[in-house]
């Protein structure tokens, strides 16, 4: 059994993170942090840099979670690369960052999000990061 969280270098994605290294030390399992790309790797401002890459891995490390860490670069959609190693580790529990949206905006919920909300297996976590 493992956590999955998709990571992205924004503060969702951080608020994410630090919720998945909580869960993952109150359950007392392996945390799977996976960033990906569709593909368009230099434009996609969801592919976390190697510095943001780094801090994440030093946060991990300092954290004393057992994990794993994937940075992909696929064609399949990001939402489906996260529910393909949810099913690959037999994840207990999913999480994600969700952006905070208009009163618009949260009529039409971001696509990645919305995949994994509803053809996810295991329960599924969305986190907001703190109000500035």
């Amino acid at each position: 059994m493992a956590i999955v969280v998709g990571f992205v270098p924004r503060p969702e994605g951080h608020a994410a993170l630090d919720r998945a290294i909580e869960e993952a030390k109150l359950r007392r399992v392996r945390l799977v942090v996976l960033n990906v790309s569709r593909g368009d790797a230099l434009v996609d401002s969801r592919f976390a840099s190697s510095s943001d890459w780094e801090a994440v891995k030093a946060k991990l490390e300092a954290s004393g979670v057992e994990h794993e860490v994937a940075q992909t670069v696929e064609a399949r959609d990001p939402a489906d690369q996260l529910l393909r190693v949810a099913e690959e580790t037999n994840a207990e529990l999913i999480v994600i960052g969700l952006r905070r949206r208009t009163p618009v905006g949260k009529l039409i919920m971001g696509s990645a999000a919305q995949t994994v909300l509803l053809d996810a297996d295991a329960p599924v976590l969305a986190v907001k990061a703190a109000r500035d």
